[in-house]
């Protein structure tokens, strides 16, 4: 299996990029997870894993839901919560804390130290992988005598796209919006 969306490891994809094939490979490689794990990618997880990985931007809960009550009739709330819980544990998608939404993970079933990068123009987000970072947050802890579970590091701001769309505005304290 190629690599297909290895630039996304390291930032943002090229607008031009296949998309689709970007889907396909990333339920491809959630298929195989799942076997070599022994865990079930019913029907329901797949559609919405592939929900998720539908654009290079956050999805939350509702829109998943609202998503397949339209394709299936009524869904329940917590059926999309306990798909969404199973993707999460089986690393094949991240939690946006701070938008309460959920992006693919762009390395499913390594471990891996991720940080993602939110565009606060065009939504879109990627995954970076930053091991030195990852190790630097890992020793500040343990100097502080802190026992490390569970890292998110959300960044905000553009992407070179909108960055190289037009001027950049910044709010009252000079962050870029």
């Amino acid at each position: 299996m190629t690599d297909r969306h290895q630039d996304l490891a390291g930032g943002f994809p090229e607008t031009d990029h296949d998309h689709a094939s970007c889907v396909d490979e990333a339920l491809d490689r959630a298929v195989a997870i799942c076997e070599r794990r022994q865990v079930r990618l019913t029907p329901l997880r797949r559609r919405v894993l592939q929900a998720v990985w539908s654009s290079h931007k956050p999805v939350g809960a509702y829109n998943i839901l609202t998503m397949l009550t339209n394709e299936r009739g009524t869904t329940a709330p917590p059926t999309v919560y306990r798909a969404l819980e199973f993707l999460l544990e089986n690393g094949l998608i991240h939690r946006i804390e701070s938008l309460n939404a959920f992006v693919g993970c762009t390395k499913p079933g390594q471990d891996h130290a991720w940080q993602l990068l939110i565009c606060r123009a065009c939504g879109r987000v990627a995954e970076i992988s930053d091991g030195k970072l990852d190790h630097a947050i890992a020793d500040a802890a343990s100097r502080a005598g802190f026992i490390l579970q569970r890292r998110t590091i959300e960044l905000a701001g553009l992407c070179s796209a909108c960055r190289d769309s037009g001027p950049a505005q910044r709010d009252g304290d000079g962050a870029l919006v």
